[in-house]
């Protein structure tokens, strides 16, 4: 049997650049995570974030940049620039409504710290609208019967149904 001795120390010095360059090989670090979380677990997964964005999405009727900016030098969304105001009153109406739940619910929270049931949430009174109006119900406004939309109510609007006409 011949073999070929340049084949073999080809193939051995093959090996040991091969060897040599797997194991010289950094392995990347570990995610540092999301960037910016405040009120948002640390440690929550990019599924579960993106979950929590979705429906904060669909109840205000919005898409990412409206609390989010988008870095036209990098041509991507900057997620966590706070640039935006409504990113900070995200966060607090986010605060608000893991304080209603837990003082008024009874909430838990999961191994995350996010609220696993709640009583209510963005829909409950954003339903879609990024701007929730107050509205008051007819015959509740301010000044009663007969008195004019009261002050509560949008100018033009015109008095409760059943109200008498003031005529001197």
């Amino acid at each position: 049997m011949f073999i070929n001795k340049k084949i073999l120390v080809t193939v051995g010095l093959l090996s040991v650049v091969v060897f040599g360059a797997m194991t010289s090989i950094t392995p990347k670090p570990a995610d540092e995570g999301f960037k910016n979380l405040k009120v948002l677990p640390k440690n929550i997964t990019g599924d579960q974030l993106h979950e929590v964005m979705e429906e904060w999405e669909h109840s205000l009727g919005v898409h990412c940049n409206f609390c989010h900016v988008r870095d036209e030098a990098a041509k991507k969304m900057d997620w966590a620039s706070d640039a935006k105001p409504e990113k900070e009153a995200a966060r607090d109406m986010f605060k608000m409504m893991n304080k209603i739940n837990q003082k008024y619910f009874h909430a838990k929270k999961d191994s995350l710290g996010m609220i696993m049931h709640s009583g209510v949430n963005c829909n409950t009174c954003h339903r879609g609208t990024a701007h929730p109006e107050v509205v008051v119900p007819e015959g509740k406004r301010p000044g009663g019967p007969g008195q004019g939309p009261g002050p509560g109510a949008a100018p033009g609007q015109p008095a409760p149904a059943g109200a008498p006409d003031k005529k001197e």
